[in-house]
């Protein structure tokens, strides 16, 4: 992680209970992703833990390379990040998503913010700008409505100074 960036250099895909280790599956899916300064300082504090985590297990330490690591280095199984993400927001008495849902609800909300749909594109590592708006752009009420403001302002004579 560089200051306030991550890379994303491989993924672990899992075909039915067994889980490997790859690139992602186009050359835009290899990227760097920009962080906002309250997960810089989250991941930060997450790798000052795992470093803890390193010198605790020595030579028994597996060098993944992995952000989110057992604590011996290796990398957890993605069932099981499922089902604690399923357990916290059935805690949090949220309504059910998958991690995936996440996705599409980050990539709604920064096309929503005005976030350049060329910015979101890289950011989820998609070859082409038309996939990302035909798959996330959703229109929320607040931005139809302004929207439909702006459009109307422009129809409406300029005010007399």
């Amino acid at each position: 992680m560089g200051d306030g960036e991550i890379d994303i250099r491989t993924q672990i895909v899992q075909l039915g209970w067994e889980t490997h280790t790859c690139t992602p599956k186009s050359a835009a899916g290899e990227r760097t992703i920009t962080l906002d300064q309250d997960t810089v300082r989250v991941l930060r504090t997450w790798k000052r833990l795992q470093n803890e985590a390193r010198l605790q297990a020595g030579p028994d330490w597996k060098d993944t390379g992995l952000v989110f690591t057992r604590e011996d280095g290796s990398a957890w199984h993605p069932a099981q990040i499922t089902d604690w993400f399923a357990r916290i927001t059935r805690a949090a008495c949220l309504p059910p998503i998958g991690l995936h849902g996440l996705r599409h609800g980050a990539a709604s909300m920064s096309l929503a913010a005005g976030v350049d749909v060329k910015v979101v594109s890289a950011e989820l590592g998609h070859a082409t700008t038309h996939f990302t708006q035909d798959t996330y752009q959703t229109v929320f009420p607040d931005v139809a409505k302004a929207a439909a403001e702006a459009t109307a302002a422009m129809l409406k004579p300029a005010a007399k100074a």
